[in-house]
This record gives C-alpha cells, sequence and structure tokens, in this order.
C-alpha cells in the first residue's frame, strides 16, 4: 500500500484527507513513478472546489490532489519509447501528484537533468511551462514592456526570468512585503490596489505597457486591460480565460508536449531562469502546503517532497 494525499468531494478543505491505496498499473504511453517531489499550484484547489475545465472527465473519488510532479520510472506501459525503469522524470501525472506513486504519461513527461534537484523539476511542468507558453504567444521583441500581474508567484517568477532573458523590460505587480523579492527578478514592482493603471503608467519605461500577462484575474485585469490600445494578442492569462476573452485578450494557450518540458528544464540547467522553490513539506503536512498556495501569498514555489 502507498499513501496518498485526496479530496473526497468537491468543497473546502475539509474534505481533504490521507489514504491508503495500491499503487497504480501502468497502461499503454504510461510510466510509473516513484515520486519524490509535488509541485503545489492554485488549480491544485480550484479543481477541489469544483472549478474543472469544459469537457474535462467526471471526477472519480477519491481524487489524488498534484498536477506536477518529478520521480524515478518503477514500470513502464506498454507503447512507451525513451523511457526505462531507473530513468529520473518530471511532467504531468494522470493520477495526482500528492502521493507516493503515481502514472505519468510518456507524452507530458521529461528526462530530469542531473543538475536540477527533484524539487526544482517537479515546478517545472506547471508553473515555468505556462510561463514559457504565455511569453511565446506574445511573442514581444526585445525593448518591449510587458507587465506581469502576480509576480511574485510561481508562474510569474517564472515569466519574469524569461522575459528579462529576451530583452524585456518587466513591470511587475506584488504586494509591498515582496517588493524586495519582485526587484531581484530584475523586475519594476508596484503594488495592487486602487488607481493602479496610473501606477503602472509612472513605473513602466516610457509610461506605457506593450502586454500584459496576468494571473490573478478579476478587477485588476479589468484595470490593467485599459494600458492596452488593442489588446489582442497582448492580452493574455492564466487566472480568468471567460473574463480576459470580454475584454478583448486569450487565455494562456499551453502546448502541454515534452519537448516544452525539455526546453524549460535545460533553461533551468543554464541559469537562465531559477525555479525559486521557497519552501518544502513533507507529504504529511501536504494539507499545509496547500493552504499555503490557497491563501495567495506565497513568494515563489511550493513543493511537496515525497520520497528520499
Amino acid at each position: 500500500m502507498s499513501k496518498a494525499y485526496v479530496f473526497t468531494r468537491f468543497g473546502g478543505p475539509e474534505v481533504e484527507t490521507f489514504v491508503d491505496q495500491d499503487p497504480p498499473e501502468p497502461g499503454p504511453g504510461q510510466l510509473l513513478v516513484a515520486v519524490r517531489a509535488a509541485g503545489v499550484n492554485p488549480v491544485d484547489w480550484k479543481l477541489r472546489a469544483g472549478k474543472r475545465r469544459p469537457g474535462s472527465p467526471p471526477a472519480e473519488f477519491p481524487e489524488v490532489l498534484g498536477s506536477e510532479v518529478a520521480g524515478v520510472i518503477e514500470a513502464v506501459g506498454s507503447d512507451v519509447v525513451g523511457f526505462a525503469v531507473g530513468d529520473a522524470v518530471f511532467g504531468n501525472p494522470d493520477t495526482g501528484g500528492y502521493a507516493e506513486y503515481t502514472l505519468l504519461p510518456a507524452s507530458l513527461a521529461a528526462h530530469k537533468p542531473a543538475g536540477l534537484s527533484f524539487a526544482e523539476a517537479a515546478a517545472l511542468p506547471v508553473a515555468v511551462a505556462t510561463a514559457y507558453d504565455g511569453l511565446r504567444q506574445l511573442d514581444l521583441p526585445a525593448g518591449a514592456t510587458l507587465l506581469i500581474t502576480g509576480v511574485g508567484g510561481g508562474v510569474g517568477v517564472a515569466a519574469a526570468q524569461l522575459a528579462r532573458h529576451l530583452g524585456v523590460r518587466v513591470v511587475g505587480t506584488a504586494s509591498e512585503g515582496k517588493k524586495a523579492f519582485v526587484e531581484s527578478l530584475g523586475a519594476v514592482h508596484v503594488p495592487p490596489g486602487p488607481a493602479l493603471a496610473d501606477r503602472v503608467r509612472a513605473a513602466a519605461p516610457d509610461g506605457r505597457v506593450d502586454a500584459v500577462f496576468d494571473l490573478v484575474g478579476g478587477e485588476d485585469l479589468v484595470t490593467v486591460a485599459s494600458l492596452l490600445p488593442d489588446p489582442r494578442g497582448k492580452l493574455i492569462t492564466a487566472a480568468a480565460k471567460e473574463t480576459v476573452a470580454e475584454l478583448g485578450g486569450a487565455a494562456v494557450a499551453r502546448a502541454r508536449t515534452s519537448e516544452v518540458l525539455d526546453t524549460v528544464a535545460r533553461l533551468a540547467v543554464d541559469g537562465v531562469l531559477r525555479p525559486q522553490v521557497t519552501a518544502t513539506y513533507p507529504l504529511e503536512r501536504a494539507g499545509e502546503a496547500l493552504r499555503a498556495v490557497e491563501g495567495g501569498h506565497t513568494r515563489g514555489k511550493v513543493v511537496i517532497e515525497v520520497g528520499a
């Protein structure tokens, strides 16, 4: 039997619990992975709350939490090429990440470079890959100015680093307590709140922004959208798909491929970006890890460390 942290129905933290279960069997195209680390993301608590993507299969309770992992392959299903037992890998699991074992589709997996820890690799499949996909979508030239709302979280931290590497100037919104952290990323810090658009204009080079990468949604998204003369192609969000469509923008178009995972891992190894894992929790404290992210005040990335 193996341990997993699950939710037993849609709801709040009260529906979360630990269960013992048999390790799953890998099917065609799947890898059985002994989890060493699992990234914690806002999407985890949103799924627990019942906010599922249109077209998603019905939930089968209990459902294991977690959408990104790194670990070691224990078994390989049929029709898998390029992976073998004992390989260190990372990716997006089919059966949840807050667990001792999970199933990882080979199409959404990549080999973990030796230069990355399991915790760092577990921070890549959702947060860093979302940032990478979003910046490719915006396709900004060097010298352009990008506004990132919620820059202090996992996606924002990665987006700021990748944008700066491309020669893009970055302005980021985050709480006053994150000012030094945001500036350490090479971004200009702007606190959220009333008159946000005016403060962004005052902070931005030349008094303007060329694109917005939104990570918070809500009124802040509506406010900063007004900074763009034409939001088409220059306003994207990872937080509020319906709202951004009403404003003329678009959701981040996720590639979700092994090639993207390989690319972001290489960028991390080369020092272009740091996954910025700022807090780790053992599996036994998975609920605390998720509360930290659900509270919305974390810096960088929270990771659950599972195995040795």
